[in-house]
This record gives C-alpha cells, structure tokens and sequence, in this order.
C-alpha cells in the first residue's frame, strides 16, 4: 500500500521501525510521515469530526487540513501528515473515538 516509484517525488526509505497507535504495535520506515505510515499499515480512521462524529483520515498530506491532528508522545495537535516517522513514537487518537482498522 506504498507508493515505491513515482515520476516526480524521491521517496528515501530509513529503517524499518516500530511504533505504537492506540495501543497497537505497526511498523513503518523511518523518515516517512507517521500518516503514511498508518495509512500503508490499514489505518484509514484518524479522528471524527467534533460535531457529527464522523471519520477522518489521511486528507491534505501538507498539513493544511485538520484531519490528522493526532497526539505524538505526549505532544496534542500534531499534524501527523507532515510529522516524521521515529521509532518508538506513541501515537494516540485524540477524540477518543479513534479506530484501528
């Protein structure tokens, strides 16, 4: 579910890495963004809307949107499509109503 080759962008792949969202143990490559990382592990569900609860995922990729706003150890509002990948990082829903998929 990643993309390896692409015409335009160069995509570096670091080591490959563990971290942990909500509670769950998923691998990525550090370096690349942690939503990229969840998005090639199967997590679509990043948070709900406030207002009528329904699901956000990975949307803008550039940190524009508010989709991806996820807590990164410890640190709420991290916009995890522009954050970097590091292993051992706790990655945590932050409306309590995040899904694993």
């Amino acid at each position: 579910m990643r993309i390896q080759e692409h015409p335009v962008l160069d995509f570096k792949k670091g080591k490959e890495v563990e971290f942990t969202c909500n509670d769950k143990t998923i691998m990525g490559y550090e370096g690349e963004t942690i939503a990229a990382a969840l998005h090639a592990s199967g997590v679509k569900v990043l948070s709900h809307s406030s207002e009528n609860h329904r699901p956000r995922g990975f949307y803008c990729a550039i940190g524009n949107c508010s989709s991806c706003l996820m807590e990164v150890d410890g640190m709420p509002n991290v916009r995890i499509c522009t954050e970097p990948l590091k292993a051992g990082m706790v990655v945590l829903s932050q409306s309590g109503k995040g899904e694993i998929r």
